[in-house]
Order: structure tokens, then C-alpha cells, then sequence
């Protein structure tokens, strides 16, 4: 039977939470045989994750595949899982996460109607759901007003994405020849390369469609996670290496065509500066500030067009106020954005 989508699941050390993932997959799907599910074991060594991975493919042999590889973080078990992956559509759900199952219903109707009529899709967006362990509380992410509903559009026909709404891992189901056809530039043993996978792909895609369900439930709780305030701050590194990726996938003023699409990645990008910015101020370590710098200055010489954007523009201008006062105005409006929206 042709899969309608491969779902890849990073695991690394998620033998304590990872059941939680798969079970909501097989559940919402009634375990249909045109859903894949491919769990990737990138290297664990604390737990039995492996184990647990081979133990579900054993009890559905046909719908789940376990895979292993040497540890090589987050962006090489996404690519092990594209490698794996048998399905027209691809989705890729974290271990600590999980799908609701009436979305997941309705996701699945509507990709198997796109496949039967030959309709071509190539990314299919869904909402998300913050789920916070601490205070018990969720926040949705919908795409209303920046997206028409239940509409195979292209970019030219989408609306404005306000600051909480960009498209991130979370809501992006894409063709999976999208993705293999051009690749994606993951870095091993790197954090927040989900921000690589939400942008390199998108001019690629030709036409897309909003499907408005609550499908993907985003797990906010855990210490180490790594949008933990602290965690972050801690791997800043990562999201500069993030960035540089993200700047050299394209010149976007002269690689984009169409001009809505260009406007969205410019502020996508804009947005992961200054996450630089923000995060390299709260960072203790001595060489941070400068290698913000250097940051910067790459973006100048490589784009300057790019860089006027995202630097002088009013989020780059204001989480880069120079001066001891200028950043506790930044971190300050920063921790008052982090209270309202709750993104970790």
C-alpha cells in the first residue's frame, strides 16, 4: 500500500516519554496502513530507547520502521527519517510531543483527497498548540487572517503573519519530494535547526493549503529542553550557526520571485537575528558580544540589502540598542513578550 505520510520522530534518550508520541499517531490514525511512522534512535545512551523503537516495530511491523544511527543531534535524525521515509507527504513530530487525533483524522482526509485526485500540494500548514506542564495551560497558534482556509493557493495569495504566527516545524507537513529534491542543509549536533527546515524549503513549494485543526502539541516543561530560557542562552553558538545557514540559503531579494514569500522570510530571518541579539545579551560568555558582531558583519558582506532588514528595521533596532541601558530595555521587552505569547 502507497503511504500517504511518513512521520519521523527524533529520539535521543526518550524512552521515559516517547510512547506518548507514537500512541497518539497510531491512535488518531485508527492505525491505518497508509501511515508511517519511522523512529529514529540518534545514538542513546542513557535509556532504552532503541529497544523501545524495535519493540514497536515489532507489534506493527508494517506501520512503524525503527532506525538507528550514531549520535549526530537533532538535524541528522530528521534527515535519517526523510532518507526512511515512504510517504507522498512527510511530518516530523519530537519525542515529547504528540498529535491530537481528531486533527490528525482530518489531516489525514485531506491528504488521501489531494492523492486520489492527483491534486499537487506541497506543503499542507496546521495549527499547533502550546501545551505548558506548569500552570496547565495552552496557547493556540493559528494561521487565520494570514492564510485562506481549506484553499490550495500559492505565496502571492497569502495574507500578513503577525509576529506569533511564522510557520514553524510544528505546523509544516510538506510533499516529501520537496524536501528531497534539493535537500536540506542540517549541521550535525546543532540545536534549533527546525528553523532551517521551516525556511530553506518554502520557495520550493509551489502551492500550498491551511488546513485549520489543532493538529500538533507542542510539550512546554521539561528543564533541559532546549527552548528553555537557560538552555538556550547556554547554546547560543547553535543559533548563530543557525543563522549563518539560514543567511547563505539565499539572497532573497534577488532568489525569490514572488514578493510575498520574500517579505515573509525576510521577517522569518529577522526574527532569528534577533533572537542572536537577545540571547548572545543574556550570555555570560565573554567573546558573546563579539561574535554577535561578527554575525552582523557577515550578513553586511554577504547581503547588505538583507542586513538593512534585519538590522535596521524596527525589531533589529530595538533588540540592538547599544549601551548597559539599551540592553535591559531589550531584555526587558523581551521577558514582556515571552509573559504574553509563553513560547517557553
Amino acid at each position: 500500500m502507497q503511504k500517504t505520510i511518513s512521520f519521523a520522530i527524533p529520539c535521543y534518550n526518550s524512552a521515559e516519554y516517547m510512547d506518548h508520541c507514537v500512541t497518539s499517531i497510531l491512535e488518531g490514525s485508527d492505525y491505518a496502513e497508509d501511515v508511517q511512522i519511522i523512529i529514529v534512535d540518534d545514538g542513546s545512551t542513557k535509556d532504552n530507547t532503541l529497544e523501545k523503537a524495535q519493540d514497536w516495530q515489532s507489534r506493527y511491523p508494517t506501520i512503524v520502521k525503527a532506525v538507528h544511527q550514531e549520535n549526530g543531534g537533532h538535524g541528522m535524525a530528521l534527515l535519517k527519517g526523510l532518507e526512511n521515509a515512504d510517504g507522498v507527504y512527510f511530518k516530523v513530530v519530537d519525542s515529547d510531543d504528540w498529535v491530537d487525533g481528531d486533527a490528525f483524522k482530518a489531516l489525514l482526509e485531506k491528504l488521501r483527497e489531494f492523492i486520489h485526485l492527483d491534486l499537487r500540494v506541497d506543503l499542507v500548514v496546521t495549527n499547533y498548540v502550546y501545551e505548558h506542564v506548569s500552570d496547565n495551560t495552552r496557547n493556540v497558534v493559528d494561521y487565520n487572517f494570514a492564510l485562506p482556509k481549506n484553499k490550495i493557493i500559492g505565496w502571492d495569495q497569502i495574507g500578513h503573519f503577525n509576529l506569533w504566527q511564522y510557520l514553524l516545524m510544528h505546523a509544516l507537513c510538506y510533499r516529501t519530494d520537496v524536501l528531497q529534491d534539493g535537500g536540506l542543509p542540517m549541521p550535525a549536533h546543532t540545536f534549533y535547526v527546525d528553523n532551517i527546515y521551516a525556511y530553506v524549503p518554502l520557495p520550493r513549494c509551489k502551492t500550498l493549503y491551511y488546513l485549520d485543526v489543532d493538529l500538533y502539541r507542542y510539550f512546554i516543561g521539561r528543564d533541559d529542553q532546549s527552548v528553555n530560557e537557560k538552555v538556550l542562552v547556554g547554546r547560543i553558538d547553535h543559533y548563530w550557526r543557525v543563522a549563518r545557514l539560514m543567511m547563505r540559503a539565499y539572497h532573497v531579494y534577488d532568489d525569490i520571485d514572488s514578493v510575498k514569500l520574500r517579505s515573509y522570510m525576510l521577517n522569518y530571518f529577522t526574527i532569528i537575528m534577533a533572537i542572536c541579539s537577545v540571547f548572545s545579551r543574556m550570555s555570560d560568555r565573554p567573546d558573546a558580544m563579539d561574535e554577535l558582531q561578527k554575525l552582523w558583519d557577515e550578513l553586511k558582506a554577504y547581503d547588505p540589502r538583507m542586513y538593512r532588514h534585519a538590522r535596521h528595521g524596527v525589531i533589529g533596532a530595538l533588540t540592538n540598542i547599544p549601551t548597559a541601558v539599551g540592553k535591559r530595555f531589550t531584555l526587558g521587552a523581551y521577558h514582556i513578550a515571552q509573559k504574553i505569547a509563553k513560547f517557553n
